[in-house]
């Protein structure tokens, strides 16, 4: 089976594979082109004859459930990456394939840290074939070098629901990592000693999989409350020491920035929102976990409280300073999908009006609505946009593929998107004619922030009016670009081969670009 195959040039311009893995992909059409038609995935039927009667379903190990679920050559394995980079079983997952001698699993993660290095050792011996999911750091710059067997395929959050939901990936064993759990299988990540906060990132594993795992080192009497997990979903338990390392949890990223240029970023993100009229009584914001983003939710509270104003709600990842908002009464509910903190943790588990989302809910655009475009302004970040507003977040300016989507894509749906980020990192240039890897398309991002000049998107005629006569710096793109030059000069482009060594795909499932091997 070939990686890719059958060219074609996508609406965005892009050169695509309609062939992925041996499966076929329809290439991206537009923003809100693609109807999808037929039925939803459904799981395999179930009997209870076949489960005990008591509701115990612990086994032996995590080998002993990886045989009893028929772990073969070629199977499709997910896990969920809550834990961040203090995760503790998916590298037992392929340790034991290597033992049991399979070969060619595709690995299905939400996403993956640091601490899943070791498994590019099973990617060099042909135990995993390819990764679909987010390969970051050292994954990712095995991939960039075309050394995976397979195509690697980039999803974000809700697309990643959404192509199990679809149909588009079939999950033979989910293996779901759980700080809580009874020995019938109903599982949560807000209690015990590895709380993590949040499962939501493994709900679709837990509906769509043939078989499902929970493993725990936590078991509680029956019943385990709440459960984010449906014990009637799964088919075994497996007791372990240690599932997951809390504290690793937090980002290196989730602390308030000292930088003054990413405080001037924040301070004129906030003054942006406001004098533009997005800042309300009851608006709604979604900020990201880096530290310029957690700066402008900073100077939101700010504002709120000199005015006695409240926002909504507040889509999370939850951090220290969300919940520092929410007992403040500076926000009604914060609706999280990922929690990247110990006081997020604790919020969760205490207190009701932090309330637990998943990709379903949030993110998963083949549904009938989600959170995403009910939010007035979203805060992201990117490593590249260009001078048509396009953004990229997977790839360095140097080719490589380092970063994963997330739920950048889907957040990009919201009212007001908003991109803080510096004119030139390390000497080069943010803002290009062209994007490396296009993973959102301009028409969707409507200002970009730097520490020299804000840009608006000339769709956004309506921000234009209003910020017509403010003190902040407002330039065109085009300008910022030249500026940049200016200070650092043109950037040279990174090389790449003709091979094809990854794809992203679009909210809808359709593929947007694709990543290229990178010649040193």
């Amino acid at each position: 089976m070939s990686k890719y195959d059958k060219l074609v040039t996508n609406a965005a311009g892009r050169v695509v594979p309609t062939i992925l893995n041996g499966k076929p992909a329809v290439p991206y059409m537009g923003v809100g082109k693609f109807k999808p038609t037929g039925r939803k995935a459904a799981p395999l039927i179930a009997t209870c004859a076949d489960y005990p009667a008591d509701g115990n379903k612990v086994v032996e190990s995590l080998k002993d459930a990886l045989i009893r679920s028929g772990l073969k050559d070629g199977m499709t394995i997910s896990t969920h990456h809550h834990f961040r980079n203090g995760d503790l079983v998916s590298n037992q997952i392929f340790d034991i394939a290597k033992e049991m001698g399979v070969k060619d699993l595709m690995w299905f993660p939400s996403a993956s840290f640091p601490c899943q290095e070791p498994l590019t050792k099973y990617l060099e011996d042909g135990t995993i074939h390819h990764i679909e999911g987010s390969m970051n750091g050292a994954l990712g710059r095995f991939t960039s070098h075309g050394k995976m067997k397979g195509l690697g395929v980039l999803r974000s959050h809700g697309g990643r629901y959404q192509a199990v939901q679809d149909g588009e990936v079939h999950i033979d064993i989910a293996v779901i990592a759980a700080p809580s759990s009874d020995p019938f299988g109903n599982s949560n990540g807000v209690n015990g000693p590895a709380a993590c906060g949040l499962l939501g990132f493994a709900l679709a594993d837990s509906q769509y999989a043939d078989k499902v795992i929970v493993v725990t080192d936590n078991l509680v009497p029956f019943p385990c409350i709440p459960w984010q997990i449906n014990g009637n979903l799964v088919d075994y338990v497996v007791v372990m020491d240690k599932v997951g390392i809390p504290e690793k949890i937090v980002s290196g990223t989730t602390e308030v920035t000292k930088s003054p240029d990413r405080l001037l970023l924040a301070d004129w993100t906030a003054q942006f929102c406001d004098e533009a009229g997005i800042l309300h009584d009851g608006f709604s914001f979604q900020a990201g976990a880096g530290g310029t983003s957690l700066s402008i939710g900073i100077y939101f509270a700010e504002l709120l409280r000199e005015r006695g104003w409240k926002a909504r709600f507040a889509r999370g990842g939850s951090n220290k300073y969300l919940v520092k908002m929410l007992e403040d009464g500076l926000t009604e509910y914060i609706l999280d999908g990922q929690t990247f903190d110990l006081e997020g943790v604790r919020s969760i588990r205490e207190n009701p009006h932090h309330v637990n989302t998943s990709p379903f809910t949030s993110y998963n655009y083949h549904g009938k609505g989600n959170f995403a475009s009910l939010v007035d302004v979203t805060i992201l970040g990117a490593t590249e946009v260009d001078v048509h507003f396009n953004a990229n977040v997977v790839t360095h300016s140097d080719g490589y593929l380092l970063h994963g989507i997330g739920g950048w894509q889907n957040c990009l749906f919201a009212k007001c998107t908003i991109l803080p980020i510096p004119l030139f990192r390390d000497r080069i240039p943010v803002i290009l004619d062209e994007v490396t890897t296009l993973c959102g398309p301009g028409e969707l991002i409507d200002v970009i922030v730097t520490e020299r000049g804000i840009a608006i998107n000339p769709l956004r005629t309506d921000l234009i009016e209003k910020m017509k006569n403010s003190a902040l710096p407002i330039k065109t793109i085009q300008e910022l670009k030249t500026e940049a030059e200016k200070i650092c000069g043109v950037p040279e482009k990174p090389k790449f081969s003709d091979e094809i060594v990854a794809v992203v795909k679009w909210v809808d499932g359709t593929v947007i670009d694709s990543i290229r091997r990178v010649i040193d």
